[in-house]
């Protein structure tokens, strides 16, 4: 079921489960977890894209083994905020992985996440080749923790 307003997702995620952040790139699929009571994203590792079969077969692993309840996909927006080619795929992807689990996907805004993964590991001292390493597994840790913020925030006000 793909969930486009945060608190769909919210009312549709199992109870107690935790969150799986992805970073989708043409390249490679960083992955983030949370933990369950939803507060904080942990960078997992990165999947080495090859299809979309096998690229599934690997989150459904990741989904399995750790419990989630709701998966996150950074939409990659335009700065002006419109939708270009990289949105429509990840689109796509949603509504593929849709069909292979009955798990709630919603999408967190992703703009500038990659820069400040990218600033995170200068300021941690980070060399070029583990940085290029590790990018988009951080960036997914920064998609998932604003879907994170922005649940806690929603949950505050109800």
């Amino acid at each position: 079921m793909i969930c486009e307003d945060m608190h769909d997702l919210m009312t549709q995620s199992t109870a107690g489960s935790a969150w799986m952040g992805l970073d989708l790139g043409t390249k490679t699929i960083g992955v983030a977890v949370s933990d369950r009571l939803l507060s904080c994203a942990t960078p997992l590792h990165t999947i080495r894209r090859v299809k979309f079969s096998k690229d599934a077969e690997a989150l459904l692993q990741i989904i399995e083994n750790r419990e989630i309840g709701a998966v996150i996909l950074g939409l990659p927006r335009n700065m002006d905020g419109s939708e270009g080619p990289r949105c429509q795929s990840t689109r796509a992807f949603a509504r593929n992985l849709a069909n292979l689990t009955t798990l709630p996907i919603g999408y967190w805004d992703e703009r500038l996440s990659t820069v400040a993964a990218e600033r995170a590991l200068l300021e941690a001292d980070t060399s070029r080749k583990r940085r290029a390493e590790v990018i988009d597994t951080v960036a997914a840790g920064y998609i998932l923790q604003g879907a994170l913020d922005r649940a806690r925030h929603i949950r505050a006000v109800i």
